[in-house]
């Protein structure tokens, strides 16, 4: 008896655009954050683009079958990708990126007065 073995192929890296990217990234990062799926409103805030825009980019994710939305709900984006798949979360144009972390230079100005 003999057996064959067939080679186990992995399932294909979906294929998107490093803005659609971004945009999955978003609504994962935002899900995860706040519990439930971002509103277009959320998007706009944080893409700083025009809602024709982020409606046009929800209607390709979704053709593209790398997210799902259901007619007339809010907040119904589901992500259809597998999250280690998606790009690191870049910060929102224009945004400063906030640290927790303080500067040194207080630091500086104490040991002085000492």
């Amino acid at each position: 008896m003999s057996q064959r073995f067939e080679p186990c192929l992995a399932p294909p890296l979906p294929r998107f655009t490093p803005k659609q990217g971004q945009y999955l990234a978003f609504i994962h990062a935002y899900s995860l954050v706040m519990g439930r799926p971002p509103a277009h409103t959320d998007l706009l805030r944080y893409f700083r683009v025009t809602p024709p825009s982020v409606n046009q980019m929800l209607i390709t994710l979704e053709r593209q079958g790398l997210i799902r939305r259901q007619p007339g709900v809010a907040r119904s984006i589901e992500l259809l990708v597998d999250p280690t798949a998606l790009p690191p979360l870049l910060p929102s144009p224009g945004q400063p990126v906030k640290s927790a972390v303080q500067r040194y230079s207080h630091v500086r100005r104490f040991k002085q007065q000492a």
